[in-house]
């Protein structure tokens, strides 16, 4: 009994010292430290996006690249939020991309990773690019130039205008994908399962805050 007692007393502390892992904010509302701009196109972090003094990420959205993370992750919970100007176009577009493992190589652009989906309507859908894969059945068809696996819920997004919150847990070969607090995809056997963080420019402006990352078991 006592042994029980004392391995219940430690689970209690392990499960205690988990549960108060500290969250990282990968992004400082400051300068752009830790991050850089990937594009077949020449351009200068700076000319892609802008702080504001509220702390805000204004993203052009041009030239077409994606801003990612000078470094690799695993086992997380990301947090962002994000929103469209109030008179944003109805194909406003972008990603948020996780396990960014190399690239550019899909049409000389998208790196090997996924690409968890913020285009206006279709907030949560998930995307494996450049050669990623789950095990879930795609809902495009077999050869698709897009593959992509449609969310679970209907529309969960705010309105325009409005920030929306995109939570993505990643653990292990698991990858799950909250909008707004609706749980809209789940898949499993992911590989990649690590590397960096990335943010999608697709042509479109719009805003970003609160980017934090907090370590899960």
């Amino acid at each position: 009994m006592r042994c029980l007692a004392l391995l219940s007393s430690v689970l209690s502390i392990f499960g205690a010292a988990l549960a108060a892992a500290p969250a990282t904010d990968l992004w400082n509302g400051k300068d752009l430290t830790g991050w850089e701009f990937v594009s077949p196109t020449s351009a200068e972090i700076k000319a892609v996006c802008t702080i504001r003094p509220d702390g805000v990420l204004a993203v052009v959205g041009k030239p077409v690249g994606y801003l990612v993370t000078t470094g690799s992750y695993e086992n997380y919970r990301l947090h962002i939020e994000y929103r469209w100007p109030a008179d944003a176009v109805n194909n406003s577009n972008s990603g948020v991309l996780v396990h960014v493992a190399s690239g550019p190589v899909d049409r000389n652009t998208w790196p090997l990773c996924f690409q968890v989906q913020t285009k206006v309507t279709r907030a949560g859908d998930l995307l494996p690019m450049a050669g990623a894969k789950f095990a879930e059945p795609l809902s495009t068809a077999p050869g698709a130039r897009t593959p992509q696996l449609e969310r679970r819920q209907p529309d969960s997004e705010k309105p325009l205008g409005e920030w929306n919150a995109i939570d993505i847990v990643c653990r292990g070969a698991a990858l799950e994908v909250s909008v707004n607090g609706v749980l809209q995809n789940t898949v499993t056997r992911c590989e990649p399962r690590a590397g960096k963080i990335g943010i999608q420019c697709e042509g479109f402006p719009y805003e970003l805050r609160h980017f934090r990352l907090t370590p899960v078991e």
